[in-house]
Order: C-alpha cells, then structure tokens, then sequence
C-alpha cells in the first residue's frame, strides 16, 4: 500500500519525507527540486509491538510498514502538461491515498511559487488540476456508458445516473471523496476508475515551531475549509521534525519535544494516519524466533489474515487462537493468558480485530 506527499513546490513535501524514511531526498529552496517520485518503507510505530517484544524476548522484531512516494511539485495546468504535469499525475495515480502538504507559515527566506502564503489558494490549486483531470477520466466513461445504456441494461443505466453525479459535482468544484454515494455505488462504479479526487487525504498543515502545538490562523482556515470534506488533519512543524531527525539518542530527542510541549513526534503521527488512512489495520504473531506485526485490512476475516503471511495459510485454514492484546499485556504470557481462559478458537468466520496476538492451524 503507497501513500504519496503532494502539494505545490516548495510547502515541505521532501523534507518531510526525509523526516519519514531517513532517504534523505534532494531538499532545496526553488521549483522542482524532486522530479523522480523517491519512495521509502517506513515502518509503524506502534507500543503494542515493543511491548510484545518485551514479554517474549525474540530473536527478531519485525514492524509492520507503509511505502510513502515523494511526488514532485505540482503547478497550474499541471493537468494539461505544465511542469511535468502528467509524469506527476500518473504518480498519484499509482498511490492509494494522498498526504496533501500545505504551507501554513511565514517565512521571507523561503520562496512560494505563488508569491504569497495562502493554504487555501494552494489547497484549491491542486485540487482544481486533480478534478480537471478527473473530468477528463469521467467524460470519456460517460460517452461508453451512455451507448450501453440506451440499449437498457440496467447496470448501465445505473452507472450512469453515478458518472452524472460525479460529472456534476466536479464541474462545482468538488472532489469526488465528498460527494454523497452509496458504499455500493463506490465499489461498483467510482473505485474501478482510479479518480484522483476519490483517493482518501490526510491535510498535513506545515507550521513554524511555535504553531506546533496550537495550530495558527492558517490552520484554522484549513480546518474550516475541508469541514465538509471526507478528510483528516494534521498539525506539524516539518523544520522542527528535521531538526528532531537530527538528534542520535532518543533522550535528547525526548528532551527536545519536552521543551516544545510535544509528547512525541509529529512524524510518528502521520505515518499512524497514512496507515488508517489506507484502511489498515494490524494483528500480531509471537514467539521465540520472530514477534511480528502483520498488515490487513480491516474487516479482514481469519483465513485472509492467515494468507498475509502464506497463500498456503489461507487455503488450508483450520481454525485460528486468538488473544486480544489487552490480556496478553495484562497476563505477560501465553500460558497465563491459556490458564486464564482468555485464549480463543475462531473459526472461518472470524474477523480479526485490531491487535489480536494469532496462532493459525492449517492443513495443506
């Protein structure tokens, strides 16, 4: 699963990919600095995890991951070419949710490519060339829709009704993940289609040092902004994270947030929200060669869970043995958990939740 950074030039998209993946992409202070989109793994923090590891003393811990995509700056006309436009396009296209950067601070030293600070221009700037392009998608789908719906098919006239809708809410302005349908509908009709617009977005509002914790009258217009988007909001001081990226040992990164009055870092926030914001979710295996934090996605059953580690689990599922995080951390081992009666039997039909501690029996 890729999450890309997007935003105009210059709001602090690759520092801010710096600070997640430690791959030290190109960072400067002019236009299209990053052409190439950089991807990285950057693993989950999770306490859940170090605190397993804790209790079992393996050989080998293994966090679960996210890949985040550095995309280069977009610009106006971007969707007809302009700067690179469809090279950048075709890059958020490829990923399954956007990190939307805005610049939210003042700072005469550091060049806007529109001149002025304004996250809400900004804001509208890459949304107005994602649903141009959008558009374009839909448009082209609506004239083969309408032929197979005129011969009645059903299902055509259906898919019409929701490219109409789609086509009506992109010429407002809106984007498509903000435009009121049915779970159904999206599934059938809208997902197939890759739209830009469509794709879920976490705001990451960039904020001086002393906007780190409060936020600043730039956030609060963002805020208002995407009330009535399907959207989530982050708050982070990117020059700040740099600097905190800096530091070797975690005491002086500690004190460091201490003295700004944070109690970890922003970047710890976001990768946790781009891993949401994927719809993912983790479930755990523990024991004495390996503790692991494996990725699904929620609503996940037993056997598909069991298949992220081997197709084989999967298909030759038996049953599963489950215990809930909470009682693993609470009786600090499986045997006490199994004395306790708190381990479970799940079959088939079980779907898995958030931090469950598995076991799987197959048969191939």
């Amino acid at each position: 699963m890729k999450a890309g950074i997007v935003g105009l030039p210059n709001v602090g998209k690759s520092t801010l990919f710096n600070c997640l993946s430690n791959a030290k992409a190109q960072s400067a202070n002019f236009p299209f600095c990053t052409i190439e989109p950089n991807i990285g793994v950057v693993n989950v923090p999770d306490p859940r995890l170090d605190r397993l590891a804790t209790l079992v003393s393996p050989e080998k811990v293994i966090p679960a991951s996210v890949e985040i995509v550095d995309i280069a700056g977009l610009v106006k006309g971007a969707s007809k070419g302009e700067g690179l436009g469809n090279q950048f396009l075709g890059n958020i296209r490829e990923t399954d949710a956007i990190i939307h950067v805005l610049r939210c601070f003042e700072n005469d030293n550091i060049v806007h490519v529109e001149g002025s600070v304004d996250p809400i221009r900004d804001k509208e700037i890459i949304d107005f060339e994602l649903q141009l392009k959008d558009l374009e998608t839909v448009e082209k789908k609506l004239e083969k829709v309408k032929r197979a719906a005129r011969t009645g098919n059903k299902e055509s006239i259906k898919e019409l009704e929701v490219l109409e809708l789609l086509h009506k809410g992109l010429e407002q302005a809106q984007n498509i993940r903000g435009i009121a349908l049915s779970d159904e509908d999206r599934v059938a009709f809208v997902h197939p289609m890759q739209l830009l617009t469509d794709k879920p977005v976490l705001y990451v509002c960039n904020v001086d040092e002393g906007a780190a914790v409060q936020g600043n009258a730039f956030v609060d217009k963002v805020k208002e902004t995407i009330a009535q988007e399907n959207a989530e909001l982050l708050v982070l001081a990117v020059s700040i994270e740099a600097d905190i990226n800096e530091l070797e040992s975690y005491e002086e990164r500690q004190l460091f947030l201490e003295d700004l009055g944070l109690e970890e870092p922003g970047a710890a926030k976001l990768i946790r929200s781009a891993y949401n914001l994927l719809n993912q979710q983790t479930y755990f295996t523990a024991g004495e060669k390996e503790v692991r934090a494996w990725t699904i996605s929620i609503g996940s059953s037993a056997p598909q869970a069991a298949g992220v580690i081997h197709t084989d689990f999967e298909k030759g599922f038996i049953r599963a043995e489950v215990i809930s995080y909470a009682d693993y951390d609470g009786y600090e081992t499986e045997t006490k958990v199994k004395e306790a009666g708190k381990m479970r039997i799940e079959g088939k039909e079980y779907i898995v939740s958030d931090g469950d501690v598995m076991h799987f029996r197959f048969n191939v």
